[in-house]
C-alpha cells in the first residue's frame, strides 16, 4: 500500500514543499530512501525504526517488506532530520497501523531513538510556506510550537513524542492548538550592552553616530588605538527604534533558519547587531553551503553590520560588500540552485589610520614604513569607499574629558531625538517600501531633497572640484535630508549641507 504525508524543507529563507511517499510491498526486506536526499537524510531510516519500535509499534526492520520511501519533487536536495516525523507516520499509514486524512496537513520533525520529538530549524518559514499554500494544519515538536504560532490563519499542533502525535492524529487524545500572535517572551538586546553615556568627549563622533542611526546611513570610524571606536560602535545598535512587525517576522525567520534563535524567545523585535572577526571568510558574509544559508550580511538584515579593524579583513571579503551595500539584497547560485538572501544593513566599521595606528599622531611617531601604509590602506578599495555616506576622526581625548562625569541620560535624549526623525521618515515613505533616508533612490532624491541656491553652489564646488563622485553627491543629499529631519526643518538648508559635507571628508585610510 502507498500512503503519502507532507512536509517541508528549508532553501535559503524560503520553504518548499514536499511529498513523502511511503510504498509497502511483499519482498526481501529492505528499508530505502530516495528523492535526492542527503546522508542526514538516510540517516532517518534507522531513527525512525528505533522511535517507532520504542513506542511500541511494529518497526520496519520487524516487517517482512520492501519499503520505499520517495521525497518528491526529486530534483530538490533534501537535507536535516526534520523529515523523520513525516516517514514515521507515512509509514504507519501505509502499513495500516494508524489512520488520518493527511491532506489537509503538513507534518515536520525530528525523532530521537526513544520516540521523542527535539527541535527544528525554521519553524517559522514553514508555517508561513504551509498557511501559504493552503493547509489548514502544521504538527511540530512542542519545542517550535510559539514560534510557529507567530504565523496567523493556521492551525499549530505541538507533540513531545511520536506516539502523542498519533494519539492526536487518531483523535484518541487530541491537544490543544497552539495559541497565536506575538508572544511574552522575546528575544531583545542585551540590556547590559555598551550604553554611548560611557563614552567621555568624541562629541562629533556621537553627533555622526545620532544622524547614521536617524537615517541608516553607514559610517567609518578612523583614529589612533584605545579613543573609543569600538566603544561607540558598540552602542550605536541601543539607538536604533525596536523593528516593526513585518521586520520583525523577517528577522526572525532568518535567525530561525540559522539555528540562533532561543526557544524560550521566538520573536527577534530589536535590530540585530552582528560583530564578525577580521579572519571571516567571504563565505562566512555571504552564505555557503549547497543549498546556501545565510552568512553575516543576511543576519545583519534590518540591524547593524561592525566590521571592527576594517583594512584587517581580506580584500576579497571586503570586495564582496559592495553589491549589498548598494541593492540590499544578495543572490547567491549554485550548479542547480539560486538563493536570493535580503542584506539591507547599517554598515558601522572601524579602521587605524596605519597598521601600528599612530601616523599623523601628533603625540607617537608612526613605526610604519612607506609601503606597509600604502598595502594597508590599499584594502579598501574607491569603489567600496564611496558606498560609505559618512567618515569621521576619532583623535584621542585629553585627561580633564576622560574624567568628566558620565552623562547618564545621553542615551534616552539621543533615542528620543532618532525616533522623531524615524517617525518624519515613516510619514513621507508611507506609500512606498522604503523605511529611512538612506534607502532613497534617485527619483525620491530628487523628490525630498530640494536645496537653496546657497546649498547649489556650495555642493557645484565640491562636485567640480571632483572632491565629489555622483554617487557621492547623491549621499551628501540623503545625510543633509537626515540632518533636517533632526532639526524638524522641511527645507534642506545651507547648514544641513555643509554639515553633510563635513562628513564625506574621507580620513587618511
Amino acid at each position: 500500500m502507498c500512503a503519502k504525508v507532507f512536509s517541508s524543507t528549508i532553501l535559503g529563507i524560503s520553504a518548499q514543499i514536499i511529498e513523502v511517499e511511503v510504498e509497502c510491498t511483499n519482498g526481501l526486506r529492505s528499508f530505502n530512501v530516495v528523492g535526492m536526499a542527503t546522508k542526514s537524510v538516510d540517516e532517518s531510516k534507522e531513527r525512525v525504526d528505533f522511535a517507532i519500535k520504542n513506542s511500541n509499534i511494529k518497526s520496519p526492520t520487524e516487517q517482512t517488506k520492501k519499503i520505499i520511501v520517495n521525497l518528491a519533487p526529486a530534483e530538490i536536495k533534501k537535507e536535516g532530520a526534520l523529515f523523520d516525523l513525516p516517514i514515521a507516520l507515512s509509514y504507519l499509514l501505509a502499513t495500516n497501523q494508524t489512520s488520518f486524512n493527511p491532506n489537509d496537513k503538513m507534518i515536520v520533525g525530528e525523532l530521537s531513538l526513544d520516540g521523542r520529538l527535539k527541535p527544528i530549524k525554521g519553524a517559522l518559514i514553514i508555517a508561513s510556506a504551509a498557511k501559504e499554500s493552503g493547509f489548514a494544519e502544521l504538527l511540530l515538536p512542542k519545542a517550535n510550537a510559539a514560534e510557529a504560532a507567530l504565523v496567523k490563519g493556521i492551525k499549530i499542533f505541538g507533540f513531545e513524542t511520536l506516539k502523542e502525535a498519533i494519539s492526536h492524529l487518531e483523535g484518541i487524545k487530541t491537544i490543544g492548538e497552539e495559541p497565536g500572535g506575538v508572544q511574552e517572551k522575546i528575544f531583545k538586546t542585551d540590556e547590559n550592552a555598551a550604553n554611548i553615556g560611557w563614552v567621555q568627549g568624541q562629541e562629533y563622533a556621537k553627533r555622526a553616530l545620532e544622524i547614521a542611526a536617524a537615517g541608516g546611513h553607514n559610517l567609518l570610524m578612523e583614529g589612533p588605538p584605545g579613543t573609543g571606536k569600538t566603544l561607540l560602535a558598540k552602542s550605536f545598535a541601543r539607538l536604533l527604534p525596536p523593528l516593526n512587525l513585518s521586520d520583525s517576522l523577517q528577522v526572525t525567520k532568518i535567525y530561525s533558519v540559522s539555528g540562533l534563535l532561543p526557544l524560550d524567545y521566538p520573536l527577534v523585535v530589536d535590530p540585530p547587531f552582528r560583530n564578525p572577526h577580521h579572519t571571516s571568510s567571504e563565505a562566512a558574509l555571504l552564505g555557503s553551503g549547497n543549498p546556501p544559508v545565510p552568512g553575516e550580511i543576511t543576519l545583519a538584515h534590518k540591524g547593524v553590520l561592525f566590521l571592527d579593524e576594517l583594512p584587517e579583513f581580506h580584500r576579497d571579503v571586503l570586495e564582496s560588500l559592495r553589491q549589498p551595500l548598494e541593492e540590499g539584497e544578495i543572490n547567491i547560485l549554485r550548479a542547480k540552485t539560486k538563493i536570493h538572501l535580503p542584506s539591507r544593513f547599517i554598515f558601522l566599521a572601524t579602521a587605524n589610520p596605519c597598521p601600528c595606528g599612530y601616523y599623523g599622531d601628533p603625540e607617537k611617531t608612526c613605526a610604519c614604513s612607506a609601503s606597509q601604509i600604502q598595502m594597508y590602506r590599499r584594502k579598501l578599495s574607491g569603489p567600496l569607499m564611496d558606498r560609505i555616506d559618512m567618515f569621521i576622526v576619532v583623535p584621542r581625548i585629553n585627561f580633564d574629558k576622560l574624567n568628566a562625569e558620565e552623562n547618564k541620560t545621553l542615551e534616552k535624549e539621543v533615542k528620543t531625538r532618532v525616533n522623531f526623525a524615524r517617525e518624519i521618515q515613516a510619514g513621507r515613505f508611507k506609500y512606498s517600501k522604503i523605511l529611512t533616508n538612506s534607502e532613497m533612490q534617485i527619483p525620491e532624491i530628487k523628490t525630498h531633497c530640494q536645496f537653496d541656491d546657497e546649498s547649489k553652489e556650495l555642493l557645484k564646488q565640491a562636485v567640480d572640484s571632483g572632491k565629489l563622485s555622483p554617487r557621492g553627491y547623491h549621499r551628501v543629499l540623503k545625510v543633509a535630508r537626515t540632518i533636517a529631519d533632526l532639526d524638524n526643518s522641511d527645507k534642506i538648508l545651507f547648514p544641513h549641507i555643509s554639515e553633510a559635507l563635513m562628513y564625506r571628508r574621507k580620513t587618511n585610510v
